[in-house]
């Protein structure tokens, strides 16, 4: 595909990309769509990806700028861009099918069937091990987070029965509910309300950390509060890379999100605005929190502020986002599961595969519980695996894949350049975070 564009700049390639992605679907008449009877509108697509990317880690952010200094706002910024053309040539790539015996080939239904297309049986099985490692993972310990939050919410009363009975409670009210969910746009208002809730997080933080900036300006002198600054930290810079290169997590679901839009045509615009939405929220609690804490800023950041209502406000919220977004990342996987065991309607009749899908939601979800209230420092694994299988999702898979299906010599010479400077990008990240990941986990073992 050529660009009448000469200038290697971000801006270019952005519409690149989001004219390729916008085409993919009205100029690729060789192509069968998915089925998009019961589609929704793009703006279930947009409170999807806000609740599923704009997570808890958000509020981790200001840490990665004690750890970075105020330059790592340049690795969060750098981070967003990569992350938006990942998504975009991630979307473009379903629809890139390799020729097979089917007279109209289909658009693929996920990442790992595009790796499969690309690079065959070991890409494809790779690529699944990653996604599931996210998505179960991920949905793993939100089931801990909530079940924590709700404990803590209910300390001093008689409903403080402990982390892992409120795990098992949160467990089966997931549960239920989930069986039911055919695709992602059955998880648009639960989303939005997700979404709202760490939003809503995100503005009572910097609110209250603004607040809390002048009672400890006014005891400086007395306590020494003053917040502690730097503008780069280069022995810990790696850290905050590692962490901010994965805090836009979650494209795995974007081809589950993708064919649950009406218009799919409108994917650049809505990939465009969740993402910029997440981007500009995260920039302004990292920036807010550790103008404000300076070094001292804990993670997440309202462990930082002052004991009191917004502190317990903060908690309620997040209990409801990370309960939302288990609903993204369990159906990802399971439909990936449920399309790979031809559990549908067409191929197993309505009630056998209401059966076959009731047993296998629910024995995900008990998996998953399971795995939260048994396997010890699942926390500190989590960030093992994740640093690995996250990085290679979010930044080396989309371009490896995209030059694969779509060619490489094709291509003007900037967005190949953009591309191998995105796959460095990763690789250091998986690097760094791996590393330090690994040296945290044996450091509990050690203490313990």
């Amino acid at each position: 595909m050529q660009s009448n564009h000469s200038s290697p700049c971000i801006k270019e390639l952005s519409s690149f990309a989001v004219t390729s992605t916008t085409s993919s679907i009205n100029d690729n008449d060789n192509v069968k769509d998915c089925d998009r009877t019961h589609a929704g509108s793009g703006i279930y697509a947009y409170w999807n990806i806000v609740c599923c990317i704009c997570g808890v880690g958000m509020l981790g952010l200001p840490q990665s700028l004690s750890k970075g200094g105020w330059g790592a706002v340049v690795l969060l910024i750098i981070s967003w861009w990569m992350t938006l053309y990942c998504s975009l040539i991630l979307i473009r790539s379903l629809y890139l099918p390799k020729a097979n015996d089917e007279k109209i080939p289909t658009r693929l239904v996920s990442m790992p069937a595009i790796a499969k297309d690309a690079f065959g049986q070991v890409g494809y099985w790779i690529t699944f091990a990653f996604q599931t490692t996210i998505t179960f993972g991920l949905a793993t310990l939100h089931f801990i987070l909530a079940g924590a939050n709700m404990n803590k919410l209910c300390q001093g009363t008689v409903a403080e029965i402990g982390q892992v009975p409120w795990t098992v409670v949160v467990c089966i009210l997931v549960a239920f509910p989930f069986i039911f969910l055919k695709s992602m746009k059955d998880t648009g208002w639960t989303s939005i309300f997700g979404a709202l809730a760490i939003l809503t997080t995100a503005v009572i933080c910097v609110v209250v950390a603004g607040i809390d900036k002048e009672t400890r300006s006014k005891q400086q002198e007395s306590q020494q509060l003053n917040a502690v600054h730097q503008n780069i930290i280069w022995q810990s810079f790696p850290a905050a890379l590692s962490n901010i290169s994965v805090s836009f997590s979650g494209n795995v679901t974007f081809p589950t999100i993708e064919a649950s839009m009406k218009k799919p045509q409108q994917w650049g615009r809505v990939a465009t605005t969740s993402l910029t939405t997440c981007a500009l929220f995260y920039i302004m609690v990292a920036v807010g929190g550790y103008y404000v804490y300076g070094e001292s800023v804990q993670n997440p950041i309202y462990y930082s502020l002052p004991q009191g209502i917004p502190l317990i406000v903060c908690t309620c919220l997040i209990t409801i986002a990370v309960t939302a977004s288990i609903y993204v990342y369990l159906l990802t996987l399971t439909l990936e599961c449920e399309e790979m065991m031809g559990i549908t309607v067409e191929r197993r009749g309505r009630v056998k595969e209401f059966i076959l899908r009731t047993v296998l939601r629910s024995f995900t979800v008990f998996v998953s519980g399971v795995v939260g209230c048994t396997v010890p420092y699942f926390d500190l694994l989590m960030s093992l695996l994740g640093a690995f299988a996250c990085s290679t999702t979010i930044f080396i898979i989309p371009v490896m894949c995209y030059w694969r299906l779509s060619g490489f010599r094709n291509k003007p010479i900037y967005e190949l350049a953009w591309g191998i400077l995105i796959i460095f990008f990763g690789s250091f990240g998986l690097i760094f975070g791996t590393w330090f990941a690994m040296e945290d986990l044996i450091r509990a073992y050690q203490n313990n």
